[in-house]
């Protein structure tokens, strides 16, 4: 994705209903078409997606408003509120793209909310009770396909990686902490809080928060590959390098692979400024073409940019490089089986806007790959509610720095598409629908070549 044009001012806080974009006609119809336009619908489909929309509206904790009306009754411990303020657009999208619409009405900004993620979790929580099991024979009619060109071949996976990852270096430093680490954090308690008294007090106690519960993850994935001094480490996903260097200051030899030009370029300057530059290579290279063999490889939530397709090649490179006796540590997003075999052919908001080509795996997907290559799972430990808490804290600060994201170049359209996956996510771990997972894998068995 490209830079975008400034168009609005800054969120006042996380919770607070995003600003509002120029209304449709004045969004920039060249980056996003499907914003500035409506979809072509009919009008009894508009008027089923309405009836079935507010039917299971209506049986939710949630509070529903239509446009700026002010609710006097609204309180802190009420029901989060959902404000529609175009509901015409609103229905008509959700009737032509499901989930695709929903998301790009809230980028339209024909809705909102007092607490995005909570009214998104509740959302989450009932999402099997959102359609009534007669329509759900009928998915294929708003569920659209995933476009041929998203699949991660070799060069699509560049492609893929390029339009999230190499948006702009200055971008993900605005939310993440010093460390750049783009995964979930392992926090000593939750909810991670402070009691610095000031704003800018409080920044700096959230890159500590941050930064220490990144380092205690990562020291937790090297301990589990048992990587020390004089450990062949091969990191897959180099990230803004975190990781390579915290191997690195072990005493471990590592290779590090990306496939974001901005991330190798920053990751190296870092590495440079950490006095381990003799201990770290980073190489611009797919796993598939990958060479050697190592005591300890990590990857760090990179399987889910893998796709389904090609998860035999991803598991069959890892066992393929293994060294005898060494181990591989991953940290891994899951899905239950049943929905992630729902969604696998399903082009959703987040691959059409924020991860293009990507799936989510479930643990059977990920027991039976790593069977199917000859390794075998001796520790698998979850902590998705930590997943929560980091994004919740990468949004918070994403949203208090908006007007540094407008500086950038970035528009209103974007900054809240970007504020929606965050708080998606968020949702996504505190109801229990998205886990992430600690995994050590080992070779118990003879090589396999990828299947077809």
């Amino acid at each position: 994705m490209a830079a975008h044009t400034r168009t609005a001012t800054a969120h006042p806080s996380p919770d607070a209903p995003a600003d509002a974009p120029a209304p449709s006609s004045a969004v920039d119809a060249e980056r996003w078409p499907d914003v500035a336009r409506l979809p072509r619908a009919s009008a009894a489909r508009t008027a089923l997606a309405r009836l079935v929309v507010e039917r299971a509206l209506a049986r939710l904790p949630l509070r529903i408003r239509q446009n700026d009306h002010h609710d006097p009754t609204r309180t802190e411990s009420g029901p989060p509120t959902l404000t529609l303020r175009d509901p015409a657009a609103f229905y008509r999208r959700i009737g032509a793209d499901g989930l695709i619409g929903f998301g790009e009405s809230y980028m339209a900004g024909e809705w909102d909310s007092d607490d995005l993620a909570a009214v998104l979790t509740v959302l989450a929580t009932h999402v099997d009770d959102l359609v009534p099991a007669t329509l759900r024979r009928f998915r294929g009619l708003w569920a659209h396909r995933r476009p041929a060109g998203d699949r991660n071949t070799v060069e699509g996976a560049r492609t893929n990686i390029h339009r999230h990852y190499d948006l702009s270096n200055d971008l993900f430093a605005l939310f993440l902490d010093p460390t750049l680490t783009y995964s979930s954090a392992l926090f000593d308690t939750l909810p991670a809080t402070t009691d610095a008294p000031t704003a800018t007090a409080t920044a700096s106690a959230s890159d500590d928060i941050l930064a220490s519960a990144q380092h205690r993850k990562i020291d937790g994935l090297l301990d589990l590959a048992g990587v020390g001094p004089g450990t062949r480490l091969l990191e897959i996903g180099t990230g803004w390098g975190e990781l390579a260097i915290r191997a690195a200051l072990r005493g471990a030899d590592v290779l590090t692979l990306t496939l974001s030009v901005e991330q190798r370029d920053l990751a190296l300057r870092r590495i440079a400024d950490a006095g381990v530059t003799d201990r770290v290579t980073v190489d611009i290279r797919d796993y598939r073409e990958a060479e050697g063999r190592y005591d300890a490889i990590v990857s760090v939530e990179m399987i889910e940019a893998v796709g389904a397709e090609f998860w035999p090649d991803y598991f069959t490179a890892l066992r393929r490089l293994l060294a005898p006796g060494g181990s591989i540590a991953l940290q891994a997003i899951t899905m239950p089986h049943e929905r992630m075999l729902a969604t696998a052919r399903t082009h959703t908001w987040i691959s059409k806007y924020v991860f293009p080509g990507g799936l989510i795996p479930s643990p059977e997907a990920i027991a039976e790959e790593t069977s199917a290559a000859g390794l075998t799972l001796t520790h698998d430990t979850g902590f998705g509610d930590h997943y929560a808490e980091t994004l919740r804290l990468w949004r918070q600060r994403f949203v208090e720095r908006s007007a540094e994201v407008d500086a950038l170049g970035f528009d209103a359209v974007f900054r809240r598409m970007w504020e929606l996956y965050l708080a998606y996510s968020e949702a996504g771990f505190r109801s229990g629908y998205l886990d992430v997972r600690r995994l050590r894998l080992v070779a118990t068995g003879p090589e396999h070549g990828a299947r077809a």
